[in-house]
């Protein structure tokens, strides 16, 4: 037992961090704090996900570079692919998921359930626009603008210039200004193209496994900022615990009425929660087992790290340490790749830790074992 808690120390103290947090929170509420008193209760948690947010770029910059130039080309291009497709599919189960679930609850108001087929006459997005903004984002025009925008269409009210003739009431309103139509426009909003990133960085780390020794100076740049990186990552992690607790225990005191609050989310929470399970313990499994032909459980024992953090974050992008950290430990004992150069040169070995924190290493050892 003593062995066990030294070798998950993290995981324990992050676990007791959410549940300080939420208990002091409770006990934070019985002395009615000040606004100032809570930004700095909470300030300790706003720092950790400042530098979770920081780590985000190189992060996924240096993995997936230095990981796939150190593959051969077939490698790469088959990680890429499934990389591309695991992106795609994950994406499109959540929103089919998420819009049945709305659909068949109505968590907002569960009485509108007859009128799903009606709308208001606002103009939305359609689903051919917004696929078209995801082939947009796939292939960002400036990789420097995609680290902190992407493209989404938006539809914004312009005048008409196409008039039919005698038409007094519609040329008065134009001049009013009451008569608008909705035109679609592309437009840049705030947030990192992760997608955009992640395709140009598969590309270029494809390409730089290609050109051999020539490269060879590129592949160790990429490799000793992968190091760096995750030495730094790790650093974070020992920190989280005091950040998650404090982030939590703000948020509970920041609530003004927490059981009316409770009250009307119960229908949103129970929609959330019902599809966190289907996408978590369904979705996914099956998605990893297609893929690998291997028991997703057992895998998902090493995410439970990741899991306490997200809960403690609320962040999805807070957690791509945690989970670049899972599967190391199953790459340096089960993995061992070696190539054969087209040349005819000693055959060298690939250092697949990388691959593996890409979340990889399960598709790798399926054709390993």
């Amino acid at each position: 037992m003593a062995s066990w808690f030294r070798r998950n120390l993290l995981l324990v103290l992050t676990i007791v961090s959410v549940l300080l947090g939420i208990l002091l929170g409770f006990i934070g509420r019985l002395f009615n704090l000040t606004l100032q008193s809570i930004v700095l209760v909470s300030f300790p948690g706003e720092i950790l996900m400042r530098m979770l947010k920081l780590m985000i770029l190189p992060l996924i910059i240096s993995s997936l570079i230095s990981g796939l130039a150190q593959l051969d080309a077939k490698q790469s291009g088959r990680l890429g692919f499934l990389a591309i497709f695991y992106y795609f599919a994950t994406t499109v189960i959540a929103v089919v998921t998420g819009i049945f679930l709305v659909l068949t609850i109505h968590p907002g108001d569960p009485t509108i359930k007859h009128d799903i087929g009606e709308g208001t006459e606002a103009k939305t997005v359609s689903t051919l626009e917004t696929f078209l903004d995801l082939l947009r984002n796939t292939f960002p025009e400036n990789i420097v603008q995609a680290t902190f925008q992407q493209v989404q269409t938006k539809y914004i009210p312009v005048k008409p210039k196409i008039i039919k003739k005698n038409s007094s009431e519609i040329l008065q309103a134009i001049a009013n200004g009451s008569l608008t139509v909705m035109k679609p426009s592309v437009e840049y909003t705030a947030g990192m193209n992760v997608l955009g990133v992640i395709v140009f960085c598969i590309s270029f780390g494809i390409v730089l496994s290609q050109l051999g020794e020539q490269a060879q100076t590129m592949v160790n740049f990429f490799s000793i900022m992968d190091q760096v990186i995750m030495k730094l990552v790790m650093l974070i992690m020992w920190y989280s615990p005091i950040g998650i607790m404090c982030l939590i225990t703000g948020k509970i005191l920041e609530i003004d009425d927490l059981a009316n609050m409770a009250r009307m989310l119960a229908m949103y929470v129970l929609t959330v929660l019902l599809g966190l399970i289907v996408h978590a313990l369904i979705s996914l499994p099956v998605l990893f087992f297609i893929c690998t032909r291997k028991n997703p459980f057992t895998y998902m024992r090493g995410l439970l790290q990741a899991w306490v953090t997200a809960l403690g974050t609320a962040s999805s992008s807070a957690t791509i340490k945690e989970t670049s950290f899972t599967g190391k430990p199953t790459a340096v004992k089960t993995i061992n790749i070696v190539t054969k150069p087209a040349d005819g040169t000693d055959a060298a070995p690939i250092d697949a830790n990388v691959a593996v924190r890409l979340k990889y290493s399960t598709i790798l050892n399926s054709n390993l074992d």
